[in-house]
């Protein structure tokens, strides 16, 4: 599943609405999720600006809403997102935790969280670490996601490594151009064939 920083009007591809991002709605899509905005607007995040948001969403189809985080720090992230988990659950979301660069799968909470976000660097969200995240992940029965995808290579890498839906901003630029791609893009990975797939 794509999920787009952009709403477009075909149900195939979800949308991923930003916390402070201005304006933004969900168009009879089956799949949405919820961003904490950290990575694209940090000076404008509160705790409680973040869940009085969340509060006022119509929780119909959301994939998940992500706890606060800080790029590219596995320990600062812990500390940001740990009070944060137990909030966005009692607000009737599943809460995803983001996996930042020196994350390992002993060091995350994952009795805490429902959702695990594939964040970080490039270098690192593409890595072994990273792919051990989401081994563990799967075996533990959350969904996975990565975040920042916006072309073939991403996807098709993000594919191989296991993960249940992607986002990112390639659809915003040029709509009627790039909605085409995305679905495209989807197309060919929901419909190769697989000798064998872990996830099953």
């Amino acid at each position: 599943m794509y999920l787009s920083g952009k709403a477009v009007p075909d149900p195939r591809i979800g949308v991923m609405l930003s916390y402070n991002a201005g304006k933004q709605r969900v168009i009879g899509h089956k799949c949405w999720a919820a961003d904490n905005g950290c990575f694209s607007q940090p000076k404008k995040y509160t705790d409680d600006g973040f869940l009085s948001w969340l509060d006022k969403i119509d929780r119909t189809g959301c994939l998940f809403a992500v706890a606060p985080d800080v790029v590219a720090d596995a320990a600062a992230t812990l500390d940001r997102a740990a009070p944060m988990l137990p909030k966005i659950r009692r607000l009737g979301f599943a809460a995803a935790f983001v996996g930042q660069d020196g994350a390992t799968p002993d060091s995350l909470p994952w009795p805490d969280f429902d959702a695990l976000f594939i964040g970080g660097s490039t270098e690192w969200k593409l890595s072994g670490m990273a792919a051990d995240l989401i081994v563990e992940g799967k075996r533990q029965g959350k969904w996975v996601h990565m975040g920042r995808v916006n072309s073939w290579a991403r996807i098709s890498a993000a594919d191989a490594l296991g993960v249940d839906s992607v986002d990112g901003t390639f659809i915003a630029y040029a709509p009627d151009k790039n909605t085409p791609k995305v679905l495209d893009w989807t197309d060919r990975i929901n419909n190769q064939f697989r000798l064998f797939d872990w996830r099953d």
